[in-house]
């Protein structure tokens, strides 16, 4: 087959699978910046996690930027 007997496909759009995982990752990273409370690190930690909320202290002033209160 020659170059020239290549049939080429131009694909306009951005694939579904793409958004969809761009979707999935924007609203993980809203619920650890804005409602984590320890959720994810007492799978590893325990009820500790409750207390120390490591993701909240991380994101505590990024959180005051983005209007979530947490006082």
């Amino acid at each position: 087959m020659s170059f020239a007997e290549q049939i080429t496909r131009a694909a306009q759009g951005v694939p579904k699978i793409a958004v969809g995982v761009l979707l999935g990752v924007l609203v993980f990273g809203i619920f650890m910046m804005g409602f984590d409370q320890g959720h994810l690190f007492s799978v590893a930690q325990g009820d500790q996690a409750y207390g120390d909320m490591w993701m909240h202290e991380f994101y505590h002033d990024m959180r005051h930027a983005a209007g979530f209160a947490c006082h």
